[in-house]
């Protein structure tokens, strides 16, 4: 009876997500932007969803801004959250190989072209930033597939679902626990995304990001040096805040076959491509997920700053 219930509640949510998903398809983007910051201003400013976090972490991550300066970044947070799901709601029809170059823009596009290109493994660095789905979405229609590490949805019809929109240009997805298809697509000399903002627990690499301590994963540069695999740090953002409207952007890179001074052990490559992601995301915080707690601590006695 238990399990006939979960997936009775599973698959009600499922439909009520495919219903939103096709209100946001009859609707324009820009509708949907006008909408989007409806709800913004609701959760922010009525519901205060997750309002203690998301005030706590602005706060340490900028400690000169203003509570009301504070308030705005989480109003376009929220903002931002929203348009997101509804350019990927949007995306199928509204970006194709015709036309994605009238709404994408590549920045520094040279290093991230060349190494897709190379006949070598290839490691993608970015976080929940921009619109990461749109960046291996758009990746995709440019003809280079990318395997991306996440964990299974709790939910089984909507992982299906969400799987198969990632799945449409090239985007294939590897659950964390599957270490061994992740080496498979190295040692074949593929393409692996990480999203290398999430907490590894009280065993990750401690890095400093936005000036406090967080634990990081260290298989991505465990990897680039097992598999000979350079990494790039990229993200896809929101330009001029129109909807559709990208940058996907290379923002730094290293190989490991020469590795720059101060950025020669797991530790320093981790702290580097976590360094490079931060100030990315200092030029647009509102489009950075501030709702998730990155800086737990697990006990440990770090100095509060």
């Amino acid at each position: 009876m238990k399990k006939f219930l979960r997936n009775f509640a599973d698959y009600a949510v499922y439909l009520l997500v495919r219903v939103a998903i096709c209100v946001a398809q009859c609707l324009s983007l820009d509708v949907c932007r006008r909408g989007a910051e409806l709800l913004a201003f609701i959760f922010t400013d009525v519901l205060k969803a997750r309002g203690r976090l998301l005030e706590a972490n602005l706060a340490k991550a900028f400690p000169e801004s203003t509570k009301k300066e504070r308030r705005e970044e989480i109003r376009r947070m929220w903002a931002h959250l929203f348009l997101m799901a509804a350019e990927v709601a949007h995306a199928p029809r509204a970006l194709h190989e015709l036309n994605w170059w009238k709404t994408v823009k590549l920045e520094n596009p040279y290093w991230m072209l060349n190494a897709l290109l190379d006949d070598r493994p290839l490691i993608l660095i970015t976080g929940h930033f921009g619109n990461f789905e749109m960046g291996g979405y758009i990746l995709g229609l440019l003809g280079y597939p990318t395997f991306s590490v996440a964990r299974r949805l709790d939910n089984p019809y909507l992982n299906d679902f969400i799987g198969e929109f990632r799945g449409q240009t090239g985007q294939f997805i590897i659950d964390k626990k599957d270490y061994e298809e992740i080496l498979d697509v190295l040692r074949n000399k593929g393409t692996m995304a990480f999203l290398a903002d999430q907490s590894a627990g009280r065993k990750g690499a401690w890095i400093d990001f936005f000036g406090r301590p967080a634990s990081a994963f260290k298989a991505p540069a465990l990897l680039s040096v097992q598999y000979d695999a350079p990494i790039l740090v990229c993200a896809a953002t929101r330009r001029d805040d129109k909807p559709m409207h990208f940058t996907l952007k290379h923002i730094d890179c290293v190989d490991p076959r020469n590795l720059p001074e101060g950025v020669r052990t797991i530790q320093q490559m981790t702290q580097w491509h976590a360094s490079a992601l931060e100030g990315e995301i200092r030029r647009q915080p509102a489009q950075y997920w501030w709702l998730h707690n990155r800086w737990k601590t697990y006990g440990r006695n770090f100095d509060k700053k």
